[in-house]
């Protein structure tokens, strides 16, 4: 997987283009609240699925493990991917050959294909995912028909990974078997990346919430405690969340066991920092925002 770390302002150009992504109308043509700004992420956003190392670490893990399998892969935050072939796709009309926005999924309709393969009791997970998102929010995940924007649900020896919404065409969201399916919190998580939402820690303002302890943290991994910048949508007016499913946990990409965040505010929710048992009350407040709910 390429490694650069650019931020190419240029990306923001592709709005004016009109580029289309997948079927979807023109990028000029869209509502900008339907748009998903990905600029921040640059080019460190675009790989190939890892077996070597990633799908290594995961089928490694430890189910006594105090960090979660989504923060032992090699890509952006440790669990963002959009394969190249949207990058190097310069000649297909139909998606952007650099990628600077992503949208949210119609409707809060999002199709979908298993392809495995899964034990019953991973399938199972996978479902009470769905079942979560149907019980709380408006998200709506159905079988796949005919649609051409869809997420194929993998279990391929590369880690846990998703995308950032939605791609346009047949996108990825993997969940190696077993260890990313051990509850449904990840599936939770990664399926979240595919509606649209970032790492909670990654917020701009998190300094106000967590200390990022730099000493713990393996050196090649610090990229991934990188900010956002104040423009990217993430609380939806709901405040800095330790408890989301989309949080860090304390030790995520530590070199020596030690903590690697560290909560500067005394809550009930900072000691389920990086929890995967399922939705916090604010995730769901903020998928009812992002995809206008009326729940």
């Amino acid at each position: 997987m390429e490694k650069s770390r650019s931020k190419p302002g240029s990306l923001l150009l592709l709005i004016l283009l009109g580029i289309s992504l997948g079927d979807a109308m023109a990028l000029e043509d869209m509502d900008s609240q339907e748009m998903i700004d990905l600029t921040d992420l640059g080019d460190t956003v675009f790989g190939n699925p890892d077996v070597e190392t990633t799908g290594a670490l995961v089928e490694a893990l430890d189910v006594e493990s105090a960090q979660n399998p989504e923060e032992l892969g090699t890509y952006h935050e440790g669990d963002i991917l959009i394969p190249l072939s949207y990058r190097n796709a310069r000649s297909n009309g139909t998606r952007n050959g650099i990628l600077a926005l992503s949208s949210r999924w119609p409707g809060g309709v999002v199709p979908y294909e298993i392809k495995g393969p899964f034990t019953s009791q991973e399938l199972g997970n996978i479902n009470n995912a769905f079942k979560e998102y149907h019980s709380r929010t408006c998200v709506r995940f159905k079988p796949r028909t005919t649609e051409k924007d869809y997420i194929s649900i993998g279990s391929g020896k590369s880690g846990c990974w998703s995308s950032i919404g939605r791609l346009g065409g047949r996108q990825e969201v993997n969940l190696q078997s077993p260890n990313c399916l051990r509850t449904y919190g990840t599936p939770i998580h990664e399926l979240m990346h595919a509606l649209g939402f970032f790492h909670e820690q990654n917020r701009h303002e998190r300094d106000s919430y967590v200390r990022v302890m730099k000493d713990n943290i393996k050196p090649e991994m610090m990229i991934n405690f990188e900010k956002s910048s104040s423009k990217t949508q993430y609380g939806f007016g709901v405040e800095y969340d330790y408890g989301s499913v989309m949080h860090y946990s304390p030790t995520s990409f530590t070199r020596n066991g030690q903590p690697t965040l560290k909560a500067l505010r005394s809550t009930i929710d900072a000691s389920q920092m990086g929890q995967r048992k399922g939705f916090s009350a604010g995730d769901v407040r903020k998928i009812n925002a992002m995809y206008k709910c009326k729940v």
